[in-house]
This record gives structure tokens, sequence and C-alpha cells, in this order.
């Protein structure tokens, strides 16, 4: 391999130098990422073991060498392996991005490597962040998928569990709507099953939520929300409108997968109303990555490096991410819709 300056410090690149350096870029906050839902725990191993007991998901946890093990239940189904899916995604930097290209805000000067650099590490951080937020969102519904929108795991199918949901009757206008929020509040307290949480939130569809607002038993109640400091006729209050005792949001939010096709991660007329502050019910599980240093280590988030090619014409710049969100109590997240 060809030695190459690293343009963040006086050495050479190394995994360990280059994966610092996208980890500490400007981060990319999405939704859930801002939230803060899915904590992320780093794994020494490319699979985990997850077992299914009352309805909530557990690791397998490790042991001392020669203590002793822990017990599964009876139940075969009720235990499950999972590989952990595996995320790369490459650039190249060429001498045509460097050669003759001014730096940003400089007239008389050749875009240092260094900054090509970064741009290309905050575009690849980017789509790393985009797919994290599709497979987290996802991940609430109790369902695996990657970012072709391929489904590769269903948590319900897997351990026979069957998802909450309500059905909210929109569009009539006598339905009670406070009736169908304590429905909702109701099932996610009976699944907590040991947890604790803060609040409920929903994130909807914009069809969901003009719905929601515009029926009958709850208009008044979005015309008056003023008593908390905002304006429903002035301003733009999707991001938080709370009723009943759930805090609505509108999430429209639509992502490109890698076959091309775009997909919506609320989808219409639909929502999914989740518990907050709960202290372990929302996990990412991080692998390390697939190469030899890495090997048993602990897991991170991303990776980075760089591999310059042997005829000197470009810089291959390889990340990857192994990261696997889990819902350990599914049944919280309740699926919310109008059949009318």
């Amino acid at each position: 391999m060809v030695a190459m300056i690293n343009p963040f410090d006086a050495g050479g690149y190394s995994l360990a130098e280059m994966t610092q350096a996208i980890n500490i870029l400007p981060n990319v906050y999405t939704r859930l990422g801002q939230m803060g839902l899915f904590r992320f725990d780093g794994i020494t191993q490319r699979s985990v073991v997850i077992e299914q007991a009352e309805g909530v998901l557990n690791l397998l946890p490790t042991v001392p060498l020669g203590g002793p093990a822990t017990v599964a239940n009876r139940d075969t189904r009720s235990m499950r392996s999972f590989t952990v899916p595996w995320i790369p995604h490459d650039d190249v930097i060429t001498p045509q991005d460097i050669q003759g290209v001014r730096g940003f805000g400089v007239a008389d000067a050749a875009d240092p490597l260094a900054t090509v650099m970064e741009r290309k590490l905050t575009r690849m951080r980017v789509k790393h962040a985009q797919t994290r937020e599709y497979m987290e969102v996802n991940a609430l519904r109790g369902i695996v998928r990657d970012g072709a929108g391929t489904t590769l795991y269903n948590y319900f199918t897997e351990f026979g569990l069957a998802q909450q949901e309500t059905d909210f009757l929109l569009g009539t206008a006598g339905t009670q709507v406070q009736g169908k929020v304590r429905d909702v509040l109701r099932k996610i307290e009976t699944e907590l099953k040991g947890e604790t949480m803060t609040g409920v939130l929903a994130l909807v569809s914009p069809e969901f939520f003009d719905r929601l607002i515009g029926h009958a038993k709850v208009e008044e109640a979005y015309k008056y929300y003023s008593s908390t400091g905002a304006q429903p006729l002035r301003e733009d209050t999707r991001r938080r409108f709370p009723f009943a005792g759930i805090v609505f949001e509108e999430y429209n939010a639509t992502v490109t997968l890698s076959t091309g096709a775009t997909e919506t991660l609320i989808p219409s007329g639909e929502g999914i109303a989740f518990p907050l502050g709960t202290l372990d019910t929302f996990v990412t599980y991080g692998a390390p990555a697939n190469l030899i240093e890495t090997v048993n280590t602990v897991g991170l988030p991303i990776y980075a490096r760089q591999i310059a090619r042997p005829d000197g014409s470009a810089i291959e710049v390889k990340t990857e991410a192994s990261i696997l969100p889990v819902n350990k109590r599914p049944r919280l997240a309740v699926r919310i819709f109008s059949s009318n």
C-alpha cells in the first residue's frame, strides 16, 4: 500500500485515525437521531442471539469464563440468531477532484486534499445517517429493512407476536378521539413490563395529522392550543401538538432507496405511537468492521479508511457500518390509523 498524507494530521491515514475523523464531523441529525431514541451499543460479534420472553426481546448476556450459563426458554421458537447487516459504502478521490479546482471562497488556490476528503466523508456520513434513520423507523414497527427496502427480519413473525393498533375512525364525526388516545396510552402502559417512560410521542403522516386536527372533537383544542405559547392560526405547529396525553408530530420524511425508488418513512394515513424516556427498549447494536484489525473489538457506529491505488491514480475512500436496530418490546409501538 502506498503511504498517503493524512490531511487531518502529520501522519498517515490509519483505520483508527480516519474512523475518528468521520465520527467527529458535524453530526447529521435525523429525527430519531436528534431525539436519541435508539441507544447505540457496540458488540464484538457479527451476529446476535435474541431471546423473547413474555413479549420482551433480549440479547443473551456474557458470563465469566467457566461461570454458569443462561438457561433458555423451553420453547425453541423463543430464541433466534440474527446476522448484523453489513452496510459498506465507497467513494474515490481522483486527480480531477483536486487539480484545477479552487477551494470554496478562495480565488487563487487549488482545492486542497483535506477539503476534498472532508466533503467526501461528510456526504458519506449523510448517507449512513439516512440509512440508520430508515432502519430505526422500521425497527419501531418491529421490522428490519436494508437500504434497498428489503425486509431482513420481522420480529413479530419470528417470535409469534402481534402488533398493537388503534383505529381512530377520523372519518366519523362522532368518534370520541380522546377515548382513542386513551386506548393507545393504556396499550403502551400495559406492555411496559417493568420499563419506565416519561411520555408518549406519535409520529404521523401529513394525511393523518390533517384529519386529526380537522376532526370535530379535536378542532377546538387545536385552535386554542395558544395557551402554551403556540399560535396555530399564525404559526406552523405540526412539530408538536399535545392532545389527551399524546404529543402528535407530523413526520413527512421520504428517502431514496438504493434501487432508486422513494419511500415515505411513515405510510400515508398512518402513524406510530411509542414511549419516550425508556431505559432499555430501543437499542441499535453495532458490530465491528469486516477487517482483520477489528476482530473481537467493540463495534463503532461508522468505520472509514483510505487505500491508495498502487498506480497512484486515485485514493479509495471506504466506509462501512454494521448495525441492527432492535425494539426490545415490539408491542410498545402502537400503529395508529383511520379506516374511514
